[in-house]
C-alpha cells in the first residue's frame, strides 16, 4: 500500500472518531491531548541522529566534487524567491478580497510577544560543539556542526577515509530506522487528525474565521495546482510536474493536520529520495534547509493575517507605506522562525502586532482562536515548497535520478 494511502486512512479514521466519538469530558481531552504529545515526539525522535549523519556524508561529497557553491546558491536562491512569492500572494488576496470584519475582542495580551535573535545566534555556536545536537526543535545548530564536520572532512581524504565509512553506515542505518518510524506514524495520524477535527467543528460553530480560512485554502489550491507546476515548467523544463505534486501528497497531509514543519521532515525527505530519485548530497541538504529557513507559507497567511486585523479595527483604506511594511515585516520574520517547528505563524503575527503599536498590540487575539488551522495552512505551504524546491535544485545540479510514477512510495 502507497504510503500516503496509509495516512490517509489514518486522517479519515480520526475524522471518523471525532465525529462520531468526540471526547466527552475534560479527562479524555487531556488523555488525547497526552496521546498526540507522545506521536509528536515520537515522529521527531529520529531526526537529529538522521540529519547529522546524513549532513555530514552529503557535505563531503559536495566538497569533493566541487558542487556545495552551486547547491548552495540554488538552495537559498529557492528559498528567497518562494517566501517571497508566496507573501506576495497572501498579500494581495488579503488586499483584493474585502473579508468580514472578525468582531474586537476586549481580551488583553497578558505578555508581550518577542523573539530573541541574539538567543538563536548564540545556540548555533554553543561552547560544545556536541551540545548542537541536543535541540530538538532548532535544527540550525545540528546541520552547522554536521556540515562543517563533512566539509572539513573533504580537505585530508586519506585521514578521513574511515570515519566517513563510519558515517555513510550510520547515515544509511539512520535513514532505515527513521523510514519504519514514518510507517508506523500513520497510525498516529488518528489521535492527531481527530483533534483537529473537533477544534475545526468548535470553529466552525462560530462562522467568523471561515472566510479567512477559505481564502487561504483558495490560495492553496492556486499555488499547488497553477503556480508551482507553472514554475517548474518553466525552470526545469519538466514536462510532467505534477509528478512532484503526486509524491508531495503525504508530506502535505501530515504539516496540514499537525502544523508541525519537523514531524514533516522525515517523510519530505523520503519521498524525495524514493519517489522524486534526488541524490543522497542534495536530498540531505536542502530538506533541512527548507525546514529551517523557507516558510513562506508563515510570510503568506501573517501578511493576509495582519491586513484581516487592521481592517477589522478600522474601515480606513491601508496606505502603501503600511502594505510595504506589512510585506517585509512578515517576508523577514519567516527566516527567523527555525526554532518553531510549530505555532510560527501564529507566533509571526503577534510579533507584527507588537512591533507595529498604536493600540494594535493585542490585536493578534482576535484570530486566536484560528491559530491552529493558520498554521495548519502555513506548514502546508512550506511542506510543498519543500518537495518543489528541492527538486528544483536538484534538476539544476544534475542529482536527480528519475523514478517511475508506478514505483513512488
Amino acid at each position: 500500500m502507497r504510503i500516503w494511502l496509509k495516512y490517509l486512512l489514518g486522517i479519515a479514521l480520526g475524522i471518523a472518531f471525532a465525529v462520531l466519538l468526540p471526547p466527552s469530558s475534560g479527562q479524555s481531552q487531556a488523555v488525547l491531548d497526552f496521546i498526540i504529545d507522545i506521536v509528536i515526539r515520537f515522529g521527531r525522535y529520529t531526526i537529529i541522529p538522521l540529519l547529522f549523519f546524513s549532513i555530514v556524508t552529503a557535505c563531503f561529497r559536495l566538497r569533493d566534487s566541487k558542487l556545495m557553491l552551486r547547491t548552495g546558491v540554488w538552495t537559498f536562491s529557492t528559498i528567497i524567491f518562494s517566501s517571497l512569492l508566496l507573501m506576495l500572494i497572501g498579500l494581495a488576496s488579503a488586499l483584493i478580497i474585502k473579508l468580514p470584519r472578525i468582531p474586537i475582542s476586549i481580551e488583553k495580551a497578558n505578555e508581550i510577544p518577542s523573539l530573541d535573535i541574539q538567543a538563536l545566534l548564540s545556540k548555533i555556536f554553543p561552547y560544545s560543539g556536541f551540545e548542537a545536537l541536543l535541540h530538538g526543535t532548532y535544527l540550525l545548530p545540528c546541520f552547522v556542526f554536521a556540515g562543517l564536520a563533512g566539509a572539513g572532512a573533504a580537505d585530508d581524504q586519506t585521514a578521513s577515509k574511515q570515519a566517513m565509512g563510519f558515517f555513510e553506515s550510520m547515515s544509511k542505518v539512520c535513514y532505515i530506522v527513521t523510514s519504519l518510524f514514518t510507517e508506523l506514524l500513520a497510525v498516529g495520524m488518528v489521535a492527531i487528525a481527530c483533534k483537529w477535527t473537533i477544534e475545526f467543528i468548535a470553529l466552525k460553530k462560530a462562522e467568523t474565521y471561515l472566510p479567512l480560512i477559505a481564502m487561504f485554502a483558495g490560495d492553496l489550491l492556486v499555488t499547488a495546482l497553477i503556480i508551482y507546476p507553472l514554475i517548474l515548467r518553466i525552470i526545469c523544463h519538466d514536462q510532467h510536474p505534477f509528478r512532484v505534486l503526486y509524491a508531495s501528497i503525504c508530506p502535505f497531509l501530515v504539516a496540514f493536520f499537525s502544523g508541525d514543519t519537523n514531524l514533516t521532515l522525515p517523510l519530505n525527505i523520503r519521498h524525495g529520495r524514493e519517489s522524486l530519485g534526488i541524490r543522497h548530497q542534495v536530498n540531505a541538504v536542502t530538506y533541512p534547509l527548507f525546514a529551517i529557513f523557507a516558510r513562506g507559507g508563515t510570510a503568506l497567511v501573517a501578511s493576509a493575517s495582519f491586513v484581516c486585523i487592521l481592517r477589522s479595527y478600522s474601515m480606513l483604506g491601508i496606505k502603501a507605506s503600511t502594505i510595504l511594511w506589512i510585506g517585509m515585516a512578515a517576508l523577514l520574520l519567516s527566516f527567523v522562525l527555525g526554532e518553531h517547528a510549530s505555532g510560527g505563524a501564529f507566533l509571526a503575527i503577534s510579533i507584527m502586532c507588537s512591533y507595529y503599536g498604536g493600540g494594535f498590540e493585542a490585536g493578534y487575539l482576535l484570530l486566536k482562536d484560528a491559530a491552529p488551522f493558520i498554521c495548519a495552512f502555513a506548514a502546508a505551504f512550506d511542506a510543498l515548497t519543500a518537495m518543489f524546491g528541492s527538486y528544483i535544485v536538484a534538476v539544476k545540479t544534475d542529482a536527480v535520478d528519475h523514478v517511475e510514477l508506478r514505483k513512488f512510495i
